[in-house]
């Protein structure tokens, strides 16, 4: 996965509280190939039964503002696979599903955490069209329908995202030091090596 450091583009509101990873993605949907594409599945059921949706509208969003605790529910990974595939990158909300955020991160899609009040803000200046908008990790910024926004982002996560790394390149960075303390252990310590 490639990493990045900004993003301009196009954002909408989803002016919805507790949208789960069910909904993400309907689970009868999670048979299918990731190398398919799960962008087409995300919020499958909704986006049906409502022609006039925002990402039926706008499907080339690239920044998605929505209500809080979204991402809660099932652990599922294929929620994040849904928003990436449809080339979502980041999501702002006043919270998150703790998993659903962890995934989100190991697949290069940054979970926003904006207080209520700055939500509102944003989903009043989007209403019910797309607007321009950028978001820079390094700063911490955003620039979403006019308004700018400030972030928090843990420095581990900026790291993830920067480099485009999951949980194991995060480890693997460390490879080095990691062949040389297993040496140093097994020469200290030759009982602790497993019997061949």
């Amino acid at each position: 996965m490639s990493g990045w450091t900004k993003i301009e583009g196009r954002a909408v509101a989803l002016p919805q509280a507790n949208v789960d990873t069910d909904q993400l993605i309907p689970a009868r949907f999670m048979s299918a190939p990731r190398s398919d594409g799960y962008g087409p599945f995300l919020l499958h059921d909704v986006r049906q039964d409502q022609a006039d949706h925002v990402l039926n509208r706008y499907s080339h969003a690239d920044v998605l503002v929505t209500r809080r605790n979204f991402g809660s529910g099932s652990s599922r990974e294929a929620a994040v696979y849904a928003l990436v595939d449809f080339g979502i990158k980041a999501v702002f909300a006043p919270s998150f599903g703790d998993i659903f955020a962890s995934n989100a991160v190991n697949n290069g899609l940054l979970p926003a955490r904006l207080s209520e009040d700055e939500i509102e803000a944003l989903i009043e200046a989007l209403g019910q069209d797309d607007a321009p908008a950028i978001v820079d990790l390094s700063s911490g910024t955003a620039k979403i329908g006019g308004q700018t926004v400030s972030f928090d982002l843990d420095p581990v996560w900026q790291q993830k995202l920067v480099n485009g790394w999951d949980d194991i390149d995060l480890t693997t960075q460390h490879n080095d030091q990691i062949t040389k303390f297993r040496a140093a252990r097994f020469a200290a310590h030759p009982w602790a090596l497993p019997a061949t």
